[in-house]
């Protein structure tokens, strides 16, 4: 596999199969620090906190973010306050985890070790 980072979400309108937990697995070791977690409705979701000095730095990093996301036409849950963000990504489309949600964690990962 090649860099997550390197690539493009993909849209996707449904009719595709989500990830089964080998794939899972696979891509989580290209991420760091993810957490798999699975709702009560069992759909996977990948999902990590951030730790921020103060408001404005978490605010920073939300928008950061948000761009991110709009470039790469897949959005996250976002929930933030003072000194932290939680990021919670899955494809609803599908109801649960493809390529793309990786592709994303990956270059969420990459703006907080710029």
């Amino acid at each position: 596999m090649s860099d997550l980072t390197d690539k493009k979400c993909v849209p996707c309108e449904g009719g595709v199969i989500p990830f089964d937990i080998s794939q899972i697995h696979k891509y989580q070791k290209k991420v760091d620090g993810w957490d798999i977690i699975k709702d009560k409705e069992e759909i996977f979701f990948l999902e990590k906190k951030f730790s921020f000095s103060n408001f404005l730095e978490s605010q920073e990093f939300v928008n950061s973010v948000g761009r991110i996301s709009e470039k790469e036409g897949h959005h996250p849950d976002i929930n933030f306050g003072w000194g932290y963000a939680k990021i919670s990504i899955t494809t609803h489309a599908i109801q649960g985890l493809s390529e793309n949600d990786f592709i994303l964690a990956a270059k969420i990962d990459k703006i907080t070790n710029v």
